[in-house]
């Protein structure tokens, strides 16, 4: 494991355009860590009565999420950890670079293994857009449980997002349109034994052809009860589920609240949060 201290030269928005930057279109298209980090403030107050101070980030990537929390107070810290040195470096070129001086001296990047013994203790810890579904095996996703409770101080939350739906258990296509492009979400094929699945994301910008499997994925789709199953397994006290809701178009509306009463719709997305 290495700690990345280097800052690397941002490119031009033309050279980006031309050479066609996927890490900025996927941040388009799927993140949110404004929202993210205002979600994870108001689970960690609502559940334990006061701030969250430290994040560590798992599976990172570009470790943009990181770099959103510290804008928050001057108190707050962020840990962010993955293996690809790629997206790392996106992200100090891209996002670190644009804090201040006094944001990025609270935000520390490893790269190494999230299984890793020793990793930074916090708040509060993260695996966000469906991450850990890395991990196909039930001993392997319930080691990396094991190691974030022991990462977690005395208070600490584990948060991960999670889907699923009648709709993801057969191959797929959705089409989501962005301002000046179009993202797919691929599911190219699916295992009924195993659970075990391809996702590719595809991106077109208007006017030219489509960039096929920009980024893919090839994961075990685990379910809610699985996962709540290991998480108590691995020692955590208590588990809870914000649920997405509905528009009146049946889509998700972005707001998540505490349940134990789901929808069954075709596809959805919930958070699941551990208390250690």
């Amino acid at each position: 494991m290495r700690r990345n201290k280097g800052l690397f030269k941002k490119p031009s928005l033309k050279t980006a355009e031309k050479h066609f930057d996927k890490y900025a279109y996927y941040s388009r298209a799927v993140q949110a860590p404004d929202v993210e980090a205002e979600f994870i403030s108001e689970v960690y107050s609502e559940l334990r009565g006061r701030e969250a101070t430290i994040l560590c980030e798992d599976f990172c990537g570009t470790f943009k999420n990181s770099c959103e929390w510290v804008k928050q107070s001057s108190d707050v810290m962020a840990y962010g950890i993955d293996l690809d040195p790629e997206p790392l470096d996106y992200g100090y070129s891209n996002y670190f670079s644009k804090l201040k001086t006094h944001e990025q001296d609270r935000v520390h990047i490893l790269q190494g293994d999230v299984l890793y013994p020793g990793l930074p203790k916090g708040d509060v810890v993260i695996a966000l857009n469906f991450s850990y579904s890395f991990f196909k095996e039930r001993s392997q996703l319930l080691k990396y449980f094991k190691n974030v409770r022991n990462r977690l101080n005395p208070e600490g939350l584990f948060i991960i997002d999670t889907f699923g739906g009648s709709l993801c258990f057969s191959p797929c296509v959705d089409e989501h349109r962005r301002r000046g492009f179009t993202y797919y979400w691929d599911e190219e094929e699916f295992n009924p034994i195993n659970h075990h699945c391809t996702f590719h994301i595809h991106f077109k910008r208007d006017g030219e052809k489509k960039r096929e499997k920009v980024f893919s994925y090839h994961w075990r789709l685990w379910t809610l009860p699985e996962l709540r199953d290991l998480m108590i397994d691995a020692g955590f006290h208590k588990t809870h589920i914000y649920w997405e809701g509905s528009t009146r178009r049946g889509s998700g509306d972005g707001k998540f609240k505490r349940t134990e009463q789901g929808d069954d719709a075709g596809a959805w997305v919930a958070y699941l949060v551990a208390e250690r």
